[in-house]
């Protein structure tokens, strides 16, 4: 049986996850059939198909006044702003991926399965409410299709984190830390200095350096609960298109040395848990030797210091873009496979 997908906000995150399913194979378990957008279709196709950071759409695009059609395939496209009036169940979705940002509570997500006959949702984003957040080669193995119809698949902050800190808790143990995310700068951010709620993200996103917040330091105890109360943090968004890199300094357990802990990280990347989702890397990179990578965390190997016999400072590349929606694809595939309760 091939489930059928459908998306919620065809914005940065939702074309991109699009592209993700379109090109990762999933087709024989699933395949996106509909996408709803306040955007027009021919809009929809334009920005599918020609993208400033990635590139031209290597698929065949274009538009009718029913959808978007790629290679062939009619993707249907609703223009709805209730999420609970979407015909989800009518048209056979299985799955939708909330990807507006608009609807990240979990009561306002739900609308998709009580109005709209979805069956499941996930959230492309940090959640409130939802039945379990999963970061993928950390604890999808609590994910439970019995009684975990909303999940969210955290940040992309998260999802470079909490590997990597995982390999360090298992090897070491962590005693507390600090985390900063050098962040490229996102949608939410204005091209010019402008109104917004948060007076520093109001300032031009391409003429500063802005301190910002991040949940991605708090939402690590999510999924890895030994960490909870341990872990503070912030972003600094920064003018670059996409890629970001976390820096996370630790108090370890155990005594560590450079060595030990880049040998601990570059093992932890070969096994069959965090292959494709940790990287190791001993090259001398910077940020655009990223772009389009779907690993979720680049161990930056030259980075790594220690102070002492417990400070311990770890830093880990991501895209923030290509890399989260190749997990959200991922986790789509996850879900499809344990299947529907009823």
């Amino acid at each position: 049986m091939v489930y059928q997908i459908g998306i919620n906000g065809f914005g940065r995150i939702g074309r991109q996850v699009f592209k993700a399913i379109h090109e990762g194979g999933f087709g024989d378990l699933f395949e996106v059939t509909a996408v709803n957008d306040l955007s027009d279709n021919y809009t929809l196709a334009h920005l599918l198909k020609y993208d400033s950071t990635y590139g031209t759409f290597d698929a065949e695009v274009s538009a009718d006044d029913e959808g978007i059609i790629v290679d062939g395939k009619k993707i249907r496209v609703f223009e709805e702003r209730d999420p609970g009036k979407l015909p989800w169940g009518e048209i056979g979705v299985d799955l939708v991926v909330e990807s507006t940002g608009r609807f990240t509570d979990a009561a306002a997500a739900r609308a998709h399965i009580d109005g709209g006959g979805a069956k499941k949702v996930i959230i492309s984003a940090p959640a409130k409410g939802e039945d379990i957040t999963v970061v993928l080669g950390v604890n999808e193995d609590k994910y439970d299709p019995a009684v975990h119809n909303i999940i969210s698949n955290a940040s992309c902050t998260t999802n470079c984190l909490a590997p990597a800190a995982k390999v360090i808790l298992e090897n070491f143990g962590i005693e507390n830390g600090m985390m900063t995310t050098v962040h490229s700068y996102t949608g939410d951010q204005v091209l010019q200095d402008n109104i917004h709620n948060d007076m520093r993200r109001a300032r031009g996103a391409a003429q500063n350096i802005v301190p910002t917040t991040t949940g991605a330091a708090k939402a690590l105890a999510l999924v890895l609960p030994e960490l909870k109360g341990k872990f503070d943090g912030f972003s600094l968004r920064v003018p670059t298109p996409t890629v970001s890199i976390v820096d996370f300094v630790v108090e370890t357990t155990q005594p560590v040395t450079k060595e030990a802990v880049n040998a601990a990280l570059k093992a932890a990347s070969e096994t069959d848990e965090l292959q494709g989702i940790l990287g190791y890397s001993e090259e001398p990179l910077v940020s655009t030797d990223y772009r389009g990578d779907s690993r979720s965390s680049i161990i930056d190997a030259l980075s790594t210091m220690v102070q002492g016999d417990h400070m311990l400072k770890v830093v880990s590349w991501y895209d923030n873009e290509w890399g989260y929606s190749c997990r959200v694809a991922d986790l789509c595939a996850l879900i499809c496979e344990a299947g529907f309760d009823a």
